[in-house]
């Protein structure tokens, strides 16, 4: 692969800004076309950031100079538009989820190995020097031996400013699929592959209001566990537990604490691509008055180059011109589907303890000299 690379999206939707926003600044890519079912909603991105061409979905994958296809379309089509991605000939970066079962992202799996093309799936957040220096602090043995995590994600929930917040509400979302995979994939990437998981969950109410936009008022069911609370067991013998919540007044969004043997770990929040990372010490002992000593607080300082969404891209697209595994891989994001799903169906069994089936290599850091805006294809 020789640069820049062509990237065409397939959805201008409201995330696309955060990827355009960095895509048409990596020298290694060029964003040569937007895709979307209104064009007139391509149009307008490809004015904004300037890119040349805007179209349908299909001209994307009919284009020739597009090597790799952005997938931000719905979750639920998000399997379907690889597919056909692939298809074409084209490597995918596909936003999360890979997609809503087992069955046909495996499937998506086989047929990008098959034809030799890479397959990248969001997050990328986990690459930003937020995750990666805690991941270097506890590769480093600064916490000792890591022995648990806590993750936690509450508040009202996005009908709180989406002004169509139904599908946020349906199968193949709620806060598990749609929040779930920044927590899981941080984890994994910290811990390595999950080994079993239980679950219970629960529905605050049974239907929601659009509380912003044209449809204030409109009425639509939830679908999902908008409340789930999780434990994770890894491979590695470390265990985790999560909190994800659409249903509570107190807003607490972005809490990853890792607990090791010598000491804790406070982590951004793993929806960002950078944050405040803080170690804690164990306190040495007591004073003479039988009172805890103080207890040491050291704030790390971030390493690596702060930029967003489009890095896992980048990785990939260097990752194949290197002839190595790119980091946001689709068996990460197959791995990480395959947890919340089993999450899921152990919610509906009353918090059973399920195995899991697949697994992931390590995954390794992002080196401190990965330069986004350095031109390197």
């Amino acid at each position: 692969m020789t640069g820049p690379v062509g990237v065409g999206f397939i959805g201008a939707g409201m995330i696309s800004d955060q990827y355009l926003s960095n895509l048409t600044k990596f020298p290694d890519v060029e964003v040569v076309i937007l895709g979307d079912i209104v064009v007139e909603r391509a149009k307008s991105q490809a004015e904004k950031y300037g890119v040349a061409e805007f179209g349908t979905g299909e001209d994307v994958l009919k284009h020739p100079r597009v090597q790799v296809v952005v997938n931000l379309t719905l979750p639920q089509t998000h399997a379907e538009i690889s597919s056909q991605a692939l298809a074409a000939g084209k490597h995918v970066w596909s936003e999360k989820p890979i997609g809503l079962d087992r069955e046909s992202t495996a499937a998506l799996l086989k047929q990008a190995d098959d034809a030799g093309l890479r397959l990248g799936i969001a997050p990328d957040t986990v690459l930003g020097p937020g995750v990666q220096t805690a991941k270097r602090a506890i590769d480093r043995g600064l916490i000792g031996t890591p022995l648990f995590a806590t993750t936690q994600m509450q508040y009202q929930g996005p009908d709180l400013f989406h002004p169509n917040p139904s599908f946020l509400f349906a199968k193949g979302a709620g806060p598990l699929l749609d929040m779930g995979p920044y927590y899981f994939t941080a984890l994994v990437n910290l811990f390595g592959s999950v080994k079993k998981v239980a679950a219970l969950g629960l529905k605050g109410r049974e239907t929601r209001t659009v509380k912003v936009g044209p449809d204030v008022g409109a009425e639509f069911p939830v679908e999902v566990p908008s409340t789930i609370q999780v434990l994770t067991a890894f491979e590695a013998g470390q265990q985790s537990q999560s909190l994800l919540s659409n249903d509570s007044s107190l807003f607490r969004q972005g809490i990853f604490e890792v607990y090791g043997t010598e000491g804790t770990l406070i982590v951004p929040d793993p929806n960002m691509f950078e944050g405040t990372i803080t170690l804690i010490k164990p306190i040495p002992g007591m004073d003479g008055d039988g009172k805890p000593q103080e207890q040491e607080t050291i704030e790390l300082e971030l390493e690596g180059v702060v930029t967003g969404r489009g890095l896992g891209l980048l990785d990939m697209v260097r990752a194949i011109a290197e002839g190595r595994d790119h980091r946001a891989n689709g068996k990460v994001g197959y791995h990480v589907l395959d947890v919340m799903l089993s999450a899921e169906e152990s919610a509906a069994q009353g918090g059973a303890f399920l195995d899991i089936e697949s697994s992931v290599d390590a995954i390794p850091t992002m080196p401190l000299d990965f330069d986004p805006f350095a031109q390197t294809l």
